[in-house]
């Protein structure tokens, strides 16, 4: 269900917004928020599991595990950062195969060449336009739902020309692709040439990155420029990680954590989010 959730949301008229998580509690808190998607960072997973940039070092199996672990958690409809399928058309299906299996609604794929880094970072290097194709093609016929969402990203602003960026959508649009994410535009004229090149063809998806390429637009004003989706895939990692530094900061200074107490939960706030009394009364059946 959560597949034809998303669907759904991504054809009504409004845009759909979908903050960044990377852990069952970051899915939790998205949903508490009242979001109805969310956007599983693979450059998220490499901040916080491993305390490293987004170049490549994040393995598919890495992925898949994380997203089991939200879905054990929630429903919520949940779009799946696959960067280059991890290989060859091949190494494509099995990733989108596991990645479905374990609870990814859409699956994005990229046209980097493998190790891939962060869209708004320089030095990228693409794999041919023919080789996205079929992996595109590959991944459409993987999929065991119809609803799974193909997403087809192209870096080749960066790399090639705002020109053959389009040129490529396009070609892994016709390829079968559900959704279009042509990473960082470098001005609003592009991303409005990016919509009514495709307006009406395909749904675009755009991506806010704080300091990166691409201008930073309300979701009202990339929905007015016929944009269905919006992420920030990076952004709660972004704003914990300031947040951290604060926090560990005063401790230092302090000696305790009186200054931050208005800011942080305590213990039977946190128990709550996290529903322990619910698992403890629903284990509590099972008592001999």
């Amino acid at each position: 269900m959560h597949a034809q959730k998303l669907r759904q949301a991504i054809a009504a008229q409004e845009i759909l917004i979908a903050p960044g998580g990377y852990d069952a509690l970051s899915a939790a808190l998205i949903e508490k928020a009242g979001f109805n998607s969310m956007y599983l960072s693979g450059a998220s997973i490499a901040y916080t599991r491993f305390g490293r940039p987004d170049i490549g070092l994040v393995s598919m199996s890495e992925v898949a595990d994380t997203i089991s672990v939200i879905r054990e958690r929630t429903e919520l409809p949940m779009i799946v950062d696959g960067d280059t399928g991890f290989g060859n058309a091949i190494n494509v299906q099995r990733t989108v195969k596991l990645f479905e299996r374990v609870g990814a609604s859409a699956i994005q794929l990229e046209d980097q060449q493998m190790p891939k880094r962060c869209g708004h970072l320089k030095g990228k290097s693409l794999v041919s336009s023919s080789e996205m194709v079929g992996k595109v093609k590959a991944a459409v016929d993987a999929r065991n739902n119809k609803d799974t969402m193909i997403i087809a990203r192209t870096d080749a602003i960066a790399v090639e020309g705002f020109e053959s960026a389009l040129a490529r959508a396009n070609a892994y649009y016709e390829a079968g692709a559900d959704l279009l994410f042509i990473e960082a535009p470098e001005n609003i004229e592009q991303m409005q040439i990016i919509n009514k090149t495709f307006n009406g063809k395909v749904p675009l998806l755009a991506n806010m990155v704080e300091g990166g390429s691409t201008p930073i637009k309300s979701a009202q004003d990339l929905q007015a420029m016929g944009y269905s989706l919006v992420i920030f895939p990076g952004a709660m990692v972004r704003a914990y990680t300031f947040m951290a530094q604060e926090f560990l900061s005063s401790i230092k200074t302090h000696g305790n954590t009186d200054n931050y107490r208005n800011k942080m939960l305590d213990l039977s706030s946190l128990n709550e989010l996290l529903g322990t009394n619910e698992i403890l009364t629903n284990g509590q059946k099972y008592e001999g």
